[in-house]
């Protein structure tokens, strides 16, 4: 063999290692498990998470299993089975132990996008429950003078929403005249609108005096929009009713817009929080060791002055 061809064959070689090991590095896999994909924020998370791996050139594996909190489990156990290098989760990491237990044994890192605390998580990315809730529950507080009937619609089901209830409470019992009516869990399977409207609707025929009901508290603002569209079919709009969500999604931001009963929101940031988790995810990968067990993204209010910026 000649130089020349010597020096081609070496410079193959070296190009077939160099792609494999761009391959190796493109062949990062990652799945994320949730059964929260009717939810808009869940689906902004999601989308965000998927543009920074693939910059990444991760290969990412979606799963929704469609409200089924169990089935998280084995689909967990899937993907440690399939031997994926990363896995992230979207619901309450305590109802899926079993599953992060197995993901620990095969030493497959877990994290959570806005899920919950738990010591089988790495970390948890999300925004601040507690400030969220505090902010609008004061807002309410002081729209109604610190007195008056205030429902709260909860689902202490999930960690990040749990939390927010918790505060609210917390909020409303340091009003002596404030009384909370009524706190509702509505039914989440279709996003939370359809049950929520019928649930307000039912609450506001047990309470047909003006200025019985003075503030509807949502979670989130699928129950704000649903007890939207209740006072508004119940021809009580005028009662100055006010509503507060949080997480400031498109159809809430128009709502607020408009001027009516429903009158501010939290903006979370959830391509942020997306967009950090893969970089904790990325950071693990690389072999950082993550200390902080949560992650905290900037929220922002929101009302009729900025909800069309």
């Amino acid at each position: 063999m000649n130089f020349k061809t010597k020096l081609a064959v070496s410079g193959l070689v070296l190009a077939a290692a160099s792609l494999a090991a761009g391959s190796a590095m493109a062949q990062s896999r990652v799945a994320i498990v949730t059964p929260y994909m009717a939810q808009p924020g869940t689906q902004f998370y999601v989308e965000a998470f998927e543009g920074v791996a693939a910059e990444k050139g991760w290969d990412v594996n979606v799963i929704d299993t469609a409200g089924d909190v169990a089935a998280v489990i084995s689909r967990i156990e899937d993907m440690v089975t399939q031997n994926v290098d990363a896995i992230v989760i979207n619901v309450d990491p305590s109802q899926v132990t079993a599953g992060l237990q197995t993901a620990a044994d095969a030493g497959i890192p877990v994290f959570g996008m806005d899920a919950g605390a738990d010591p089988l998580l790495v970390a948890n990315i999300t925004s601040n429950g507690y400030a969220m809730a505090a902010e609008t529950a004061t807002y309410v507080a002081d729209r109604i003078g610190g007195e008056g009937n205030v429902v709260m619609f909860v689902f202490d089901a999930f960690p990040p929403v749990q939390v927010r209830g918790v505060v609210a409470d917390a909020v409303f019992g340091n009003f002596p005249d404030i009384s909370v009516l009524d706190r509702v869990t509505p039914d989440v399977s279709d996003g939370g609108i359809a049950d929520s409207r019928a649930k307000m609707e039912a609450i506001l025929a047990a309470n047909p005096e003006p200025g019985s009901i003075k503030a509807v508290w949502a979670a989130w603002d699928q129950p704000a929009l649903g007890a939207l569209q209740a006072i508004e079919a119940a021809g009580r709009e005028g009662e100055g009713i006010v509503i507060t969500g949080i997480d400031a999604n498109p159809e809430a931001r128009e709502a607020i817009a408009a001027g009516g009963n429903f009158e501010a929101s939290v903006a979370q940031d959830f391509a942020g929080i997306g967009a950090a988790t893969a970089d904790a995810v990325a950071r693990a990968l690389d072999g950082e060791d993550i200390r902080q067990s949560a992650i905290y993204v900037p929220t922002r209010l929101i009302t009729a002055a900025n909800a069309d910026e």
